[in-house]
């Protein structure tokens, strides 16, 4: 652009120029972004596939093995009472992992733990 050709713009003409250049590198920016997002949620599907899997797999494992000790324990005790000491023992392991959870995520973000 020569010397007239840039005194002729106004004021006004330059903002509204840099207005819509702005909002072109914002659009362009927010179009990668999205990009960059889908593509990591692609990749990261198998790895939460597979996690998930494991999770069920373990937790299937975790009930057989409380149908074990209730039948370990059932010609000692009868069956009721096998029962009621498993879930009794396994509620308060569950509770005092998650008291020991809820107190680990109160310290970490500032609570009364």
């Amino acid at each position: 652009m020569s010397e007239p050709e840039a005194a002729e713009e106004s004021i006004g003409e330059l903002i509204g120029r840099l207005v819509e250049d702005g909002k072109g590198l914002a659009r362009a920016e927010i179009d990668y972004y999205r990009t960059l997002a889908a593509s990591k949620v692609g990749e990261a599907r198998a790895g939460l596939i597979l996690g998930i899997a494991a999770l069920v797999i373990a937790l299937c494992s975790v009930t057989a093995l409380l149908v074990g000790l209730i039948l370990s324990l059932t010609p000692l005790v009868g069956p009721a009472l096998a029962t009621l000491i498993v879930i009794v023992v396994a509620l308060a392991l569950a509770g005092l992992l998650g008291w020991l959870a809820y107190r680990h995520m109160a310290r970490l973000f500032g609570g009364d733990a």
